[in-house]
């Protein structure tokens, strides 16, 4: 499998294939171990992230957002309790803040 070195920015890089990425269980993001061997360039996945990030084989568990756990983390900082009790007075309008467009349905009349 043939890949071509392009430049991105000020750096230099090589896309990976999806077959490669999935095969080795890679996502974005994730850090690799760079390595030249006899004129050889290897990657690896860099063992010391996975294991901080509590992975497996360098490849990160995912993280479940549900409405649930939402919820609990919201209740876990104090909910509504920390909300200020109105909102701030900005004073009245002043100027043109209102914007006449498609979707104001009192449009200004031309």
């Amino acid at each position: 499998m043939k890949v071509q070195v392009a430049k991105w920015g000020n750096s230099t890089a090589v896309r990976l294939p999806k077959a490669v990425v999935k095969q080795l269980g890679l996502t974005s993001g994730m850090m690799l171990d760079v390595s030249v061997d006899d004129g050889v360039v290897k990657l690896a996945p860099d063992l010391d992230e996975a294991k901080i990030e509590g992975a497996s084989a360098g490849k990160p568990e995912p993280f479940p957002v549900t409405m649930e756990w939402m919820i609990a983390e919201a209740e876990r900082l104090g909910g509504l309790k920390n909300a200020p009790e109105d909102d701030f007075d900005w004073g009245p309008d002043v100027g043109s803040e209102i914007i006449y467009d498609d979707y104001n349905p009192r449009r200004k009349a031309l």
